[in-house]
């Protein structure tokens, strides 16, 4: 039973679905030559002692089961993905949403997960399950929460993506708490962990750690960092962050933290990160104890931390700092381990992907590339007419990206120079990011959910 007055309710909206052929369209030549060994696809073997290791049995290894994918770097194991796609051509199904929405779809199984309002004041926030062969709506459980609860305007309710363990599909709606379900739709465990506040609203995405569900709760007054264990919700550990505020600090600028925590291997032990206002913070991830921290960001975090080769990179927004570190240590690290810091970057909300010892990153801007050890930028690229809030996902060597009307350009990941290879626009805006399962994209607008394929 949940633990507040909020009500779950059964909802029968059924989005319009319309089916298209896909047609084949030829490929691009691409130059191959900078194939990074670790973006090839991963064998099984591999795939099925991670999730022995890490208790999620039920993963595939085609899944794209949270925000990031599989390992919540932007990284897929898939060997390639359509290329081109339109309105018209390689959209294997859509199917329509009832609200604008920023979160983004994940893959389990035959199953496809996303969060999407029911009105623009947040009193009905739900968890959409389709099929992935077809995108039929399999069930939608919606959560009542009628108390006042702001956001911002461009950050509708429901922000936050849901993730999956191949059992079962957990999703944070905010001050409407925490709810798990069976892949059936039924409710197994949900859990009030009180009000959050914030004239910009949340959206940090939950993560799977072992037995336990990982959350950087907040912005606002309220904000930590907390464990629940998977099966039954239960605190495992909770670790609060001072200096929150529902509007501006006491300094008189606005903070808050709305990135989704990634698991860094540090000195062989496993780390949760979590860049929050003004630092980058490391805890323990069975007690919540934090080992070190890092100083450097600004006073807004949007984009998750980037792991390079030991060292990563912390970006913040509303052209706030963007910081490169060192792992590990104890206790304050910043002197040792902060290896540059770039004051004014441009505006920042999306998070890039790491290949190698570069960083290729998206502004609202610019598309860019960024050496990992020294904060310096290799090449930037503006895409005429475009901005980006959706993250980079990288399959084999190409980077995929949607921009916020709607157009995905990829591009080369190559570190030398920017080289698009193909710009597919679906007229309709998005500030999602892709996921990507057995080859096939899986794009969310403001209007619709897309399966594109090529086969």
């Amino acid at each position: 039973m949940r633990e507040t007055g909020a009500m779950t309710e059964y909802v029968t909206i059924r989005p319009l679905v319309r089916y298209h052929a896909p047609t084949r369209l030829e490929e691009t030549p691409m130059n191959r030559s900078f194939s990074p060994q670790f973006l090839r696809p991963v064998g099984w073997y591999l795939v099925v002692l991670s999730c022995l290791l890490s208790g999620t049995t039920a993963i595939r290894a085609a899944d794209w089961p949270a925000f990031r994918g599989p390992d919540h770097n932007g990284i897929s194991s898939e060997a390639q993905a359509p290329l081109h796609w339109s309105q018209q051509t390689n959209i294997k199904w859509k199917v329509t949403l009832p609200a604008p929405g920023n979160s983004s779809p994940v893959v389990c199984g035959d199953r496809v997960f996303l969060t999407c309002a029911q009105d623009t004041g947040g009193s009905r926030r739900s968890l959409y399950c389709f099929s992935r062969s077809d995108g039929k709506q399999l069930w939608v459980r919606t959560v009542e929460y009628n108390r006042p609860d702001p956001t911002h305007q461009r950050n509708p309710y429901c922000a936050s993506t849901p993730t999956a363990d191949g059992e079962r599909v957990f999703v944070w709606h905010g001050s409407a708490g925490v709810h798990c379900y069976d892949f059936e739709g039924k409710e197994l465990w949900s859990r009030d962990l009180g009000v959050f506040r914030h004239i910009w609203g949340y959206a940090s995405s939950p993560i799977i750690y072992g037995d336990s569900i990982i959350l950087n709760c907040g912005p606002g007054a309220r904000s930590f960092v907390i464990a629940l264990d998977r099966k039954t919700g239960r605190t495992l550990w909770q670790t609060d962050e001072p200096g929150g505020a529902e509007d501006r600090a006491p300094t008189g600028n606005w903070v808050g933290s709305w990135n989704t925590p990634v698991i860094a291997k540090v000195e062989g032990q496993d780390q949760i990160l979590v860049s929050q206002s003004h630092h980058v913070k490391a805890y323990e991830p069975t007690t919540g104890k934090i080992l070190w921290t890092c100083d450097g960001t600004g006073d807004l975090t949007y984009a998750d931390i980037m792991l390079g080769q030991g060292i990563a990179v912390a970006a913040s927004g509303y052209r706030g700092p963007a910081i490169g570190f060192k792992l590990g240590g104890s206790g304050d690290v910043t002197a040792t381990n902060r290896l540059w810091r770039a004051e004014r970057p441009p505006q920042r909300v999306a998070t890039g992907v790491v290949i190698g010892q570069y960083l290729f990153m998206v502004s609202e801007p610019n598309v860019s590339c960024i050496e990992m050890a020294t904060g310096r930028e290799i090449w930037k690229h503006s895409e005429p007419g475009q901005t980006f809030w959706a993250s980079i996902v990288a399959v084999g060597d190409r980077l995929y990206v949607t921009s916020q009307k709607g157009v995905t350009i990829v591009f080369a990941a190559d570190p030398k120079e920017f080289r698009l290879l193909a710009s597919n626009d679906v007229g309709e805006r998005s500030n999602s990011t892709l996921a990507i399962s057995d080859g096939q994209i899986f794009l969310r607008t403001f209007e619709s959910l897309y399966c594109i394929s090529d086969n």
